[in-house]
């Protein structure tokens, strides 16, 4: 990602040159956070919380450790993708950005609905015993275009994983204003408060209050993460607020050095927060939680908290260790979005075969199937993605 010094301003009142630093960090955390899903996902198996296909036999560490990462992954995505959104404009017009998302993330989300996820709810359908023909004959239930249900009920239609690049495309297209609002005088001045308050010790950590906002407005309407758009607004609005913080932190070069000083901050507010999320269910239940208003709402604070904290913490100190370049970042960075795309089918045609034809256990199990669809992941990419133009085009590779 190429950068640029912001025009001048109160806290940039020299002319702007050019920048030629390149935030290797973002693009090594892209990598890490997108395989860090894969082993999230083939996790999902093994916990009791219901999924595509499941075990019998469960894991609590698994969930354990599932529910941290289940406040960062995306979070820290949306984040990385907003960043990508200010080094994006810097270079092209809004309308050849706007094209640029149609190509790379609206043409393999139709793909993806039509070819990617289609074979998961046959998988799915088999395993609950709903479906018991070939895969030609299950193909048409797509094209009655029924939404799917959680649990395999409803239609064969659905986005399954890539809401992901649903959601990314449509903040794509609605931010183009926000952010040529933010270049103008008037958004200077909003950066260069945001500018103010970050250079205080933690300063960037009261960020935290839009999302604080955000739960109170929407989440008693939407408390649910439902990943389907139109009843899903609370998490939908909570990510856009996470894409358009990434592009702001990362649009004055002054700024990534001084959260970079802060880290050790952002540090200890994340295990503060991961340390009630953990103890809290403990001392009170889960049950006195949910029952009680104002303790869900105190839960759901600390949630948010341990976001963004965790997300700042990550930023902060890939930036001081991680901004470094390797001659195979540039191969990864290009694989990781189609990567991305496959990889939960794969996780999910495997994971049915190893469920149903072997007797391995929760451990066993997950290490096979995880490193199992690792490598046809990459095999898929190398030998089907990589060499050919359209299916670049297909899977949104450049």
């Amino acid at each position: 990602m190429q950068a640029q010094i912001a025009s001048a301003s109160p806290l940039h009142p020299e002319p702007a040159v050019l920048n030629t630093q390149r935030r290797y960090d973002l693009d090594w955390l892209r990598v890490i956070a997108i395989i860090t899903l894969l082993f999230y996902h083939t996790g999902m198996i093994y916990v009791s919380w219901g999924w595509h296909i499941q075990s019998q036999d469960t894991s609590a560490v698994f969930e354990q450790v599932m529910r941290w990462l289940h406040n960062w992954r995306m979070p820290l995505l949306f984040f990385i993708s907003g960043a990508g959104a200010f080094f994006a404009l810097r270079k092209r017009s809004s309308g050849t950005y706007a094209g640029e998302r149609i190509r790379r993330l609206f043409i393999p989300l139709v793909f993806g609905m039509f070819v990617i996820v289609p074979p998961q709810i046959y998988t799915e359908w088999i395993f609950r015993g709903r479906f018991s023909g070939s895969y030609a004959e299950f193909y048409p239930e797509v094209f009655n275009f029924q939404p799917y249900h959680d649990g395999g009920t409803g239609g064969a239609f659905s986005w399954h994983h890539l809401w992901f690049v649903a959601y990314l495309f449509l903040y794509s297209l609605l931010s183009i204003p926000v952010f040529g609002w933010l270049k103008s005088a008037g958004g200077q001045r909003f950066t260069d408060r945001v500018g103010r308050l970050i250079t205080k010790p933690g300063g960037a950590m009261w960020l935290v209050v839009l999302l604080l906002l955000n739960d109170v407005a929407l989440g008693g309407f939407f408390p649910d993460e439902t990943h389907a758009l139109i009843d899903d607004w609370s998490y939908f609005v909570k990510n856009l607020i996470l894409f358009w913080l990434g592009y702001v932190l990362v649009s004055r070069q002054d700024f990534w050095q001084t959260i970079t000083d802060q880290r050790h901050y952002f540090l200890v507010a994340t295990l503060v927060c991961s340390l009630i999320m953990y103890a809290a269910p403990v001392m009170l239940t889960y049950d006195r939680i949910d029952g009680s208003r104002l303790l869900t709402t105190l839960y759901s604070f600390d949630k948010l908290g341990l976001t963004w904290f965790s997300v700042l913490a990550t930023v902060a100190y890939s930036y001081r260790y991680l901004n470094v370049n390797r001659p195979i970042l540039r191969h990864l960075n290009e694989a990781v979005y189609p990567f991305y795309i496959l990889h939960q089918t794969v996780i999910v045609i495997i994971g049915y075969y190893v469920l149903t034809r072997t007797s391995l256990g929760v451990y066993d199990g997950f290490l096979i199937v995880s490193l199992s669809s690792l490598a046809v992941c990459a095999a898929i990419y190398l030998l089907l993605i990589r060499p050919f133009k359209l299916t670049r085009l297909l899977f949104g590779v450049k």
